[in-house]
């Protein structure tokens, strides 16, 4: 687990994106997909918005994925895994490289067939906890046509990030402007935010 922790961090401190093939392992992928999926069937994902609080804002030329919030509440047992995975990344994170991070927040991300999340940034204007924001994929067997790439802009160097199974992608929340590229296929994802305050 440390050599993911490590390739992430690694990875980060060089290009300034994180990025881990094999952060999530393949049988704890497939069961939050599973968990995921079960969600979407119930109709229990609502429509993303931006910004927050008062100024939460919902419009589908953004952004137009659906959403559904972890919460240890659940009882999950592969969300909990996957949270215990999570707080040792931030021990990890901290002991390493004293980041400060004191807590976290994640949620299941699906995008259906056009869907797509233009160009913004992760941190909000009026709340700077969010540090760090990662994704890990869920897309078993994706294909470069599927598209639904996460597109990140770098003064001359955009990146383009494929959203492959097991893969998780870490950056500073208020620096990089990203966007997800038009998916061709479902894509699916958990994306959350590294806090501090």
């Amino acid at each position: 687990m440390e050599n993911s922790f490590e390739t992430l961090i690694a990875s980060y401190i060089e290009n300034g994106v994180g990025i881990a093939e094999h952060f999530i392992s393949n049988e704890l992928g497939n069961h939050l997909k599973e968990n995921l999926l079960s969600l979407y069937n119930k109709k229990l994902l609502l429509a993303a918005g931006t910004g927050n609080d008062k100024k939460l804002t919902h419009n589908a030329l953004v952004r137009s994925d659906v959403i559904y919030w972890l919460d240890k509440k659940n009882n999950n047992p592969y969300e909990n895994e996957f949270f215990v995975q999570i707080e040792a990344f931030i021990e990890y994170l901290n002991t390493s490289c004293y980041a400060g991070i004191t807590g976290y927040e994640f949620h299941y991300s699906l995008y259906e067939t056009g869907s797509f999340y233009r160009k913004h940034l992760d941190q909000f204007q009026d709340n700077t906890s969010r540090q760090f924001s990662m994704i890990s994929y869920l897309n078993a067997n994706w294909q470069e046509n599927d598209g639904g790439e996460l597109l990140i802009h770098q003064a001359g160097n955009n990146q383009k990030i494929s959203p492959t199974q097991g893969k998780t992608v870490f950056f500073k929340s208020n620096e990089l402007v990203h966007e997800v590229l038009v998916t061709n296929e479902r894509r699916m994802s958990l994306t959350g935010w590294l806090k501090r305050g």
